[in-house]
């Protein structure tokens, strides 16, 4: 199964998953509830700016093109609402799910933030609980949804993505180690020491044409 959603999209999904547990008093959503929704700071990452048209876009293509979500009409609302269907359309359990939510909100996290962020939705006992249910995502036999990634420079853990928006591309050069606090004084000093130099060979410019246009006068004048 593979999947090439953009970035938006994920986002919505991710958003109707997470509202649908922590406020189920006001799950469904409006088209304006949700957009608030994705462009919440706590708990996103990227941090996005979307309008309403964005979201409306979105929202139709995983009602049309995937069958993802259902817009429906609550009794007594004036305004249509919002529902996904994952669990159904992608026979996903209650921690696949909310494994799946954290990792469409805040990107690739280890098992220890996954466990810890997941509390919300679904409560993990373990750790080992945790990379349970990401292995059940990685060896779907549909087509892994989730994807462990090598562990990078500078990490104790290595982390976990979704494949949602494709193949995810890795990064495995190492990081260079940032420069020591000396080098950044020099590099300070020397950034200094050249606008200054620029600075003077401007006034040397402006003196010499001054010079000239004096002698020019001066010469006028005999």
């Amino acid at each position: 199964m593979p999947f090439n959603f953009p970035e938006i999209e994920i986002r919505v999904l991710g958003c109707l998953i997470e509202k649908s547990v922590t406020t189920p008093d006001y799950y469904p959503l409006t088209l304006n509830a949700l957009t608030l929704a994705c462009n919440q700071k706590s708990n996103r990452d990227p941090e996005m700016k979307l309008d309403e048209k964005n979201v409306v876009q979105a929202l139709d293509q995983l009602r049309i093109e995937h069958h993802l979500v259902w817009q429906i009409t609550v009794p007594g609302n004036r305004v249509p609402k919002y529902k996904h269907d994952l669990p159904e359309r992608w026979q996903l359990t209650e921690p696949q799910l909310a494994v799946m939510c954290e990792l469409m909100l805040r990107g690739p996290q280890t098992i220890g933030e996954l466990r810890t962020r997941t509390e919300r939705l679904h409560p993990f006992n373990t750790l080992e609980d945790v990379e349970a249910t990401l292995q059940e995502l990685i060896n779907r036999t549909d087509g892994a949804m989730v994807v462990k990634m090598p562990r990078e420079p500078g990490r104790k853990e290595p982390r976990y993505t979704h494949l949602l928006a494709g193949e995810a591309a890795f990064n495995t050069a190492p990081a260079e180690p940032p420069p020591e606090p000396a080098r950044l004084l020099v590099q300070a000093e020397n950034e200094r020491f050249t606008r200054i130099e620029q600075e003077l060979a401007v006034l040397k410019a402006e003196i010499e044409a001054v010079k000239t246009q004096f002698a020019n006068f001066k010469k006028q004048l005999e």
